[in-house]
């Protein structure tokens, strides 16, 4: 008696701590908006390096998202060498300086994220594809190197000797560069420099990928290839440099998203900061249609609106959930996403 009793003491302990809040959400609706796409919008990004690779190799990156993080140290870095340091000053030195520093940050990121994907192909993937191993392989290995970038971060980057420390189990100590002003009002709602610059950036570089996709000779390879691996090899196609340049691509769209996110959280570049977020961009690439760049987009703006509205309704202890519950309930009745369309097929 005594044990139901405490079972049911439980279920009311957790039951008390989901809200209901919908008046919260009608009255800062368009708020919760705004920042839903900004977070989104990053989502979105990195979603797109799943679904490329995903598209081309039927392989779900899961050391996708530890990319995403190396791309966040390499912003990070990248200020450093430029004489940035977290002194918890903004800079202020002129529109123009500031978007030419952003550019170079951005690149540092870009380019260590590049990097990485590229070297996980060849270090990870490509023996493995060598060999003829079966896709569970690829799983598994995609999950170990996931968690070797992340041990790699946190117990071996902290041993250069540079100033201040790099890796470790803290979170780098803030740089911020562009102070967050209010450009103008939707509705009452605030937006920022800040989330004009991650959303139309996020948005611009996701387009950008799918006119290279549909467009271009380059595009035209990696459908071939998604769409038929030996056909596309008789063409004279090459496989081994169209799965590099898949990689590549998806690093570099998580180095851009590396930076756009640490405009926003100044303070997430931590060993683990990548792994929350790609599952999120995960779901969002099946969300949208797995092996979809439109689907991809589609997907993390969806998911990055809904999860805000869902921690302003249920309480902000459940936003991880939302994600999860929405993508099962797509799923439920439109088991390939939202587009449902791969990237074999994709419109020329």
């Amino acid at each position: 008696m005594s044990t139901l009793f405490a079972a049911a003491q439980t279920t009311t302990d957790v039951a008390s701590t989901i809200g209901f809040d919908v008046h919260s959400l009608v009255d800062g609706f368009w708020g919760l908006t705004i920042e839903g796409l900004t977070y989104g919008s990053v989502y979105a990004l990195v979603a797109v390096g799943y679904t490329l690779v995903y598209g081309v190799l039927r392989l779900i990156n899961f050391a996708h998202s530890e990319v995403f993080m190396l791309g966040m140290f390499g912003t990070y870095i990248g200020l450093l060498i430029m004489r940035f340091s977290p002194s918890g000053n903004v800079y202020a030195e002129g529109t123009l300086m500031t978007v030419v520093y952003l550019a170079l940050a951005g690149l540092c990121g870009m380019v260590v994220a590049g990097g990485a994907a590229v070297g996980l192909e060849f270090v990870a993937y490509r023996p493995l594809r060598r060999r003829n191993a079966k896709p569970l392989a690829f799983l598994i290995t995609a999950i170990g190197m996931s968690f070797v970038l992340q041990e790699f971060v946190h117990y071996v980057l902290p041993k250069v000797p540079v100033d201040p420390p790099l890796g470790g189990s803290s979170a780098q100590p803030t740089i911020q560069l562009v102070q967050a002003v209010e450009e103008f009002t939707i509705f009452g709602a605030p937006v920022t420099n800040l989330t004009m610059v991650i959303i139309l950036s996020a948005i611009a570089l996701a387009l950008g990928t799918d006119f290279m996709i549909n467009k271009t000779r380059l595009g035209r390879g990696i459908r071939s290839v998604a769409q038929d691996p030996d056909a596309a090899l008789l063409m004279g196609v090459s496989r081994e440099r169209i799965i590099l340049v898949t990689f590549l691509i998806g690093g570099l769209l998580a180095g851009a998203a590396a930076l756009l996110y640490t405009l926003r959280v100044p303070n997430g570049i931590i060993f683990n900061g990548g792994f929350i977020l790609g599952i999120k961009a995960f779901c969002a690439a099946v969300l949208g249609g797995i092996g979809n760049v439109r689907g991809a987009l589609l997907g993390g703006l969806l998911l990055g609106v809904m999860e805000n509205y869902g921690s302003v309704v249920l309480g902000n202890q459940w936003k991880d959930v939302v994600a999860f519950a929405l993508l099962i309930l797509v799923l439920m009745f439109r088991p390939t996403g939202i587009l449902g369309e791969k990237l074999g097929k994709a419109r020329v």
